[in-house]
């Protein structure tokens, strides 16, 4: 896929329970209204009731549309993730609301949401310098992960895009440089995810510097034996540094458009940041549908 555009034509049909958690927000609503309105999903808004009515008559949206009270951004969460343990709901999404409050009900044993070892962000980029979508993690959730964290990682970003329909995933774990060296374990690491997972449909390779994930021309010069130079699927990164500060300059100085959604959990959970673009938000929705139903399917 080269464009979000696809993801959310991809989104459509059968309208999936979308549960958004602390609703009371403008920039978060329109995105909400607009997927209601191509019938993506059918949401339940938690949080402020009468906030959330007045949002909703500013944007001159008078169809009926399900609320749910909450008092507290504690209790908003905790009423979610009972009605997604009941199957009343197929994924969900953070609004105005610390992250470690959602976060925190979802991981709630109670509930017996948590699905894999490791929660992950996962992003999607579309940029003009590159040829197709580009995904990215973690830059948002996990800080220095370990080898096995990083497998984790790794794992959750292949569902993504096995529910994207993908057949042959190209993965580059990234580092500074291409050699395995003693001193920078980031190297190791990957390296040793090259050599551990073998999927079918899936390439790992690393350690992989930056400029070979975008060139391949540039692994010619280095006289650099790989498959997936220029055409990686995938970046995993080392640390959330790394992830945060790669992400952030594919938005703010190339102007990538992106979505963003957390892996891990048995459904998916759609975050997005509050500085992020209404069509970020819209994409991100479609990412967390397309994810929901390619679980609910049991692919």
């Amino acid at each position: 896929m080269k464009y979000l555009e696809e993801i959310y034509n991809l989104a459509k049909g059968e309208p999936l329970n979308l549960a958004v958690v602390a609703a009371e927000d403008e920039a978060i609503l329109r995105a909400v209204i607009q997927a209601t309105e191509d019938e993506l999903i059918k949401p339940i808004l938690v949080g402020d009731e009468k906030i959330i009515k007045d949002i909703l008559k500013s944007l001159n949206y008078e169809k009926e549309i399900s609320i749910l009270p909450a008092s507290s951004q504690e209790e908003g969460a905790q009423l979610v993730m009972k009605k997604a343990a009941l199957g009343e709901v197929d994924f969900l999404m953070k609004g105005l609301l610390d992250t470690s409050i959602i976060l925190k009900a979802l991981l709630n044993k109670e509930y017996g949401l948590r699905d894999k070892k490791v929660l992950s962000h996962m992003m999607l980029y579309e940029m003009n310098s590159y040829p197709k979508l580009l995904g990215l993690s973690d830059g948002g959730m996990n800080l220095a992960p370990s080898y096995e964290e990083k497998k984790a990682i790794l794992e959750n970003g292949i569902e993504l895009f096995k529910a994207l329909d993908y057949k042959v995933i190209k993965v580059a774990a990234l580092a500074a440089k291409e050699k395995v060296s003693d001193k920078m374990p980031a190297t190791l690491d990957a390296r040793r995810l090259q050599e551990e997972v073998k999927e079918e449909g899936v390439i790992v390779e690393g350690p992989l510097a930056l400029d070979l994930v975008f060139s391949k021309e540039a692994a010619e010069i280095k006289n650099f034996s790989t498959k997936i130079a220029g055409d990686v699927d995938f970046i995993l990164v080392p640390t959330i540094e790394t992830g945060n500060a790669l992400g952030k300059s594919f938005s703010h100085v190339g102007g990538a458009k992106s979505a963003g959604v957390i892996m891990g959990a048995k459904l998916p959970l759609v975050l997005v940041s509050r500085a992020d673009s209404f069509q970020a938000k819209l994409y991100s929705i479609a990412l967390g549908k397309v994810i929901a139903k390619y679980r609910k399917e049991g692919r």
